[in-house]
């Protein structure tokens, strides 16, 4: 039994929709296990533009270190595209994962027994299933590189650089290894080692660390292989480790394999157990308000803020098992309805769990 402190960001778009029914399902798992959870609401990325004139408010980073964790829905919308690029919303998610120390993102692409026809993979190249992790390095690479304006032979040039430290590969690197050692002990590296020296550092300290985790089988695959691997045989990976940029592309291609995007979730962690815990998808602001969103990666990264922060495992797995046990039965929101099925709302779904937590 225990009270947590947990900084709430909903954010834009769909946002508040479904990071609200996620609290719901947190607040019922702690009447259950007798534990409170307080939470701390905040604004970030467009809604905090609209009322602040930032997109990043000066009390983010001082009330999340306050707190066991952060709960983040999603952030921006084509009303801030016309922003400089600092002033973005997504630029506020650089911000606090580099503020918060949090280089580490856990994403795991899992293909639901009962969801199997909702991939566009073939049935029978997922197999039994399909049950990846991509660890992706959060705070490096070229999204934190430098980058700038010049003159160039044709005129006006935009750069931006791709930079990492041995250091920064060596501690994602290690994440990944070790969370290989709790799965199935094997790790597949990807990079662009026949083309950019970064990657070829990267696969060099990843090949030494190997040293330090034997029982771990270790593969590097190029980052265009792996993108076509993903399609072609998703079940050939267990753990993958890649840099920032490349994370980002092969695990929003693993989500739609799973069936949806709206399914998974996600973990950024740093030295500790303080972590952010959100759903890979954006704020969506074409459905925001109407109800129909899916909130079933945000729930099960409660389930992730539970077990990797919290060190409540039992709880976690109520989670997990209430979510699984509301597909298994067939109950749908509209992206992962088939046809024929009735689509429930937003709201309706987050009840459906609520109802199966043990």
């Amino acid at each position: 039994m225990a009270n947590f402190k947990l900084a709430l960001i909903p954010g834009d778009g769909i946002g508040p929709e479904i990071v609200g029914e996620a609290v719901k399902v947190l607040d019922r798992v702690g009447e259950i296990y007798g534990h409170t959870f307080e939470y701390h609401d905040l604004l970030m990325g467009g809604c905090a533009y609209d009322a602040k004139g930032t997109c990043f408010p000066d009390d983010i980073l001082p009330t999340c270190r306050a707190c066991d964790s952060v709960i983040l829905g999603a952030v921006g919308g084509p009303k801030y595209d016309s922003l400089p690029g600092a002033e973005r919303p997504e630029k506020a998610l650089l911000k606090i994962r580099e503020g918060l120390g949090l280089y580490a993102n856990l994403r795991p692409a899992t293909v639901h027994s009962a969801l199997k026809s909702a991939s566009p993979i073939r049935a029978d190249l997922i197999g039994d299933g399909m049950d990846i992790l991509i660890v992706r390095e959060l705070t490096g690479g070229i999204y934190f590189g430098d980058r700038g304006t010049r003159e160039g032979k044709y005129g006006e040039e935009t750069y931006d650089t791709e930079a990492y430290s041995e250091f920064e590969v060596k501690r994602i690197a290690r994440v990944a290894y070790e969370a290989a050692m709790a799965r199935d002990k094997r790790l597949c590296s990807v990079d662009k080692a026949n083309v950019l020296d970064s990657s070829r550092m990267w696969r060099r300290v990843v090949t030494e660390m190997s040293a330090e985790f034997p029982e771990v089988a270790l593969t590097h695959m190029y980052v265009d292989n792996a993108a076509m691997q993903l399609v072609r045989d998703p079940s050939q990976f267990d753990v993958i480790v890649t840099s920032n940029m490349f994370g980002d592309i092969l695990s929003d291609e693993a989500s739609q394999i799973t069936g949806s995007i709206g399914l998974l979730p996600s973990a950024s962690l740093g030295e500790g157990s303080f972590g952010m815990y959100e759903p890979i998808h954006g704020s969506a602001p074409d459905i925001a308000g109407k109800d129909i969103a899916n909130p079933i990666a945000t729930i099960l990264s409660m389930a992730m803020l539970l077990k990797y922060s919290l060190g409540l495992g039992k709880e976690a797995q109520a989670i997990e098992d209430a979510v699984e046990a509301v597909l298994n039965e067939g109950i749908r929101t509209a992206d992962i309805a088939g046809a024929g099925e009735t689509a429930i709302g937003t709201k309706a779904m987050g009840a459906e769990v609520l109802k199966r937590l043990r």
